[in-house]
């Protein structure tokens, strides 16, 4: 059994791009260390989602202690704090690794440096934590082990020379890993003093038990009945329950400086546990928090409404359940002329709304629709105010604007130099400005642009991986707000405006995006008995429009010869039926429709 002692701690991640084995290094360490007995280990042991297990990826980081009998005798304890992998979720990643002391790179052999390895690195070297270089899959026919270690070094700037060479998948060399990790990775540091700080890297809500927060001790101890304070928020409660993951929950008496573990306490709230919050003792409390923190705000907004009214309580339970376990994730009730009543919601990103809407319609059986996602744009008023909108319903008089702006991103994008030109085609239908290009081997390509993040959140990793059949990958970070042409653009059917498709667009792009959408809404919306306008307008200047045209009854069938004045007649009376009827009449444009038109927009 593990006796305390702050030397034989390691606390290390491991960082890599989408399938490069992350997940499978993790399972051949709990089986080596015997965390997990050969009986009960399944595939990806720590993705417990069934959705991660289908996409391979990281979505909700989990912990877990091992211990481990090294060659020298002693026993340590390791602790694997595994991270999701996506830029969404990078802050997520950037508190984590604050937990650790070091960090397993992890490459691919055959595919080498991709961009989300190069952005999390780059988080790993900020914090000053020590890499290892990994190389994974050595065993496969198209494996380049000495072009990827020329990549590590040219592109990320670490010796690779010491690289080590591994298959996770059939064990090979797994166990140097372990070593290593016990020799290269330094222990936690002396803290300097018994004031209790201890670094919240995560949470999840437990139904039994309430919120279970994940923490890393920095310095004091934490006990049962010991009273803690959150100093992002100043609230106080007293610590039920502490302990350990191997991998599963197990209590413990005390966590001590530099170990991982989990707390529950008389948390009712998820909200009230902010990730990469300071705790301190109520009694004692620590004079600054732990450096890093800030606030998780939305980047990402969509309406997501049900198919089925009926479903709307539904949907409400679900996404508060949601919420407990994702305290990214922003919900407020929204009503909608077309789709009814639902709800705005916030994202981290375009994943992070992908997983949140096939976690609805699966673990909840809900039948839901999402409206086109939107970014923030800043309003500046003519009277020096500045508004934050997302939703077009909230657009101002335009007469009030002063200028608007829109975020923008930094892009890097990794993909064979034959597909250069089909990249700076997409990124200047994009709006994107190339700002340098470097070549990181004979190769392949490091391409860094500015685009709007407006033009990122809807289709541009499709058309990037379709432009460069696959091989293409990117990642971004938030750069800085720049004053944009954004409009609204308003749908109008029979005269009337339709809020479901109205959105905010770059001047640029909303001729062809009102264009597109008179075009769907015409094949969509039945026939009416009169003519029916579709119109795309920005303030009273209609840009783009199609016409439904009336369904006709021949009403001059029953005139068989005869003079033409009686077809005439006949004629006129039914031109001023049709006009009495177009003044009066309203066109009920079908649920059906909607969901053809958003289905459109999102596939675009």
């Amino acid at each position: 059994m593990f006796q305390y002692d702050r030397r034989f701690i390691r606390n290390f991640s491991i960082i890599a791009h989408i399938d490069h084995g992350k997940s499978t290094l993790a399972d051949r360490l709990l089986e080596l260390t015997h965390t997990v007995e050969a009986r009960q280990m399944q595939e990806q042991f720590l993705d417990n989602m069934d959705l991660e297990r289908e996409r391979g990826i990281t979505i909700k980081a989990r912990p877990v202690t091992m211990l481990y009998q090294a060659g020298d005798g002693h026993i340590y304890q390791i602790n694997l704090i595994d991270t999701p992998g996506h830029v969404d979720f990078a802050y997520e990643v950037s508190r984590s690794l604050s937990a650790c002391e070091g960090a397993l790179l992890v490459v691919d052999a055959v595919q080498g440096v991709q961009a989300q390895t190069l952005a999390n690195v780059h988080l790993a070297i900020d914090r000053n934590l020590e890499i290892l270089p990994v190389i994974n899959k050595v065993d496969l026919p198209a494996a380049d082990v000495d072009g990827v270690k020329r990549q590590i070094e040219d592109v990320i700037g670490l010796d690779a020379s010491n690289t080590l060479c591994i298959s996770a998948k059939t064990g090979l060399n797994v166990e140097h890993v372990l070593e290593r990790i016990l020799t290269d990775i330094p222990c936690p540091k002396e803290p300097p003093d018994n004031i209790l700080r201890a670094l919240v890297f995560d949470s999840h809500y437990d139904p039994y038990r309430g919120v279970m927060v994940y923490v890393r001790v920095m310095s004091g101890e934490i006990s049962k009945k010991s009273l803690i304070r959150f100093m992002a928020n100043g609230k106080t409660f007293e610590v039920s329950d502490v302990g350990i993951f191997v991998p599963d929950e197990r209590t413990v008496d005390i966590l001590r400086p530099g170990e991982v573990g989990y707390l529950t306490a008389t948390i009712k709230n998820t909200t009230d546990v902010k990730i990469g919050d300071t705790i301190t003792l109520h009694k004692f409390p620590a004079l600054a928090p732990l450096p890093g923190f800030k606030m998780i705000h939305p980047v990402v907004f969509a309406g997501i409404y049900p198919i089925d009214s009926s479903d709307f309580e539904n949907l409400r339970d679900a996404l508060s359940k949601l919420q407990l376990n994702d305290s990214a994730l922003y919900v407020e009730q929204e009503s909608s002329q077309a789709l009814g009543f639902g709800f705005r919601c916030g994202f981290l990103g375009l994943l992070h709304l992908e997983i949140v809407f096939e976690r609805l319609s699966r673990e909840f059986d809900l039948d839901i629709i999402t409206t086109a996602p939107s970014v923030i744009y800043r309003f500046t008023m003519t009277n020096g105010q500045t508004v934050e909108i997302d939703n077009p319903a909230k657009y101002p008089d335009p007469a009030q604007i002063d200028f608007v702006e829109e975020p923008w991103v930094k892009c890097h994008i990794m993909a064979p130099t034959d597909y250069l030109g089909a990249i700076m085609n997409l990124g200047m239908e994009k709006r994107g400005e190339l700002v340098k290009t470097e070549t990181m081997s004979a190769s392949r390509l490091l391409l860094t642009y500015r685009l709007p993040m407006n033009e990122i959140i809807t289709d541009f990793h499709d058309k990037l991986k379709s432009v460069t059949r696959g091989y293409g990958s990117f990642d971004y970070e938030f750069d800085t707000y720049e004053q944009g042409q954004i409009v609204k653009l308003e749908i109008r059917v029979n005269e009337e405006m339709v809020d479901a498709f109205s959105c905010l667009v770059h001047q640029s792009k909303a001729e062809s995006k009102g264009r597109a959408i008179c075009a769907k809404l015409k094949e969509v919306i039945p026939q009416q008995l009169f003519k029916v306008p579709i119109q795309a307008a920005i303030g009273g200047k209609i840009i783009a429009r199609e016409t439904i045209s009336a369904i006709t009854k021949n009403v001059t069938a029953k005139c068989y010869g005869g003079d033409i004045t009686r077809k005439r007649k006949l004629w006129e009376k039914q031109k001023k039926g049709k006009k009495r009827m177009k003044e009066i009449g309203k066109v009920n444009i079908p649920q059906s429709a909607f969901m053809e038109v958003l289905k459109a927009e999102s596939n675009d």
